[in-house]
């Protein structure tokens, strides 16, 4: 399931839909929503900044869980030369935090988001899960447990709150 080495258009495609899943990404995101707070039809009923806390919140408990786990698991990730960084600060690949957490906004956007993101994000998840594969930086069996857990996560909040 690997693309071809860089340069070519199947690699960059991958790297930015990888990167596309970064935490600091999402982070950086929610928090422009908090500020800015925008409002209209479009926010989800409570309005952005309840929404983009709660959506934050999610994602750090995830973090933590995913972390847990890697460390309890330890994994080596696929070898690879591409994603020195993901690499040196996170060796472990079992789970794939970027699946889990793209499963997890995935399963709260569609209870607490507006129904046009629904569509965007059914078809950004597992193109994003899937790159993480492409680039040599997980194991399909690393995507397909992040996003079960990512999934599991999100209904255990949805279901608490």
């Amino acid at each position: 399931m690997r693309v071809a080495e860089p340069p070519g258009p199947l690699h960059v495609t991958a790297a930015i839909l990888a990167h596309s899943g970064d935490s600091w990404f999402w982070g950086i995101g929610l928090g422009i929503l908090w500020v800015v707070n925008p409002a209209g039809s479009a926010a989800p009923a409570a309005g952005w900044r309840p929404w983009s806390v709660g959506v934050f919140l999610n994602i750090l408990g995830l973090a933590l869980v995913v972390l847990a786990i890697k460390f309890l698991i330890r994994r080596r990730r696929p070898e690879g030369d591409w994603g020195a960084l993901y690499r040196k600060a996170d060796p472990h690949s079992f789970p794939s935090g970027h699946a889990a957490r793209a499963a997890l906004i995935l399963v709260l956007v569609s209870v607490w988001g507006p129904p046009w993101l629904r569509p965007i994000l059914f078809l950004w998840t597992p193109a994003m899960a899937l790159s993480r594969v492409a680039l040599g930086l997980h194991y399909l069996s690393d995507v397909v447990g992040g996003i079960l857990l990512g999934v599991a996560i999100a209904s255990l909040s949805l279901a608490f709150f």
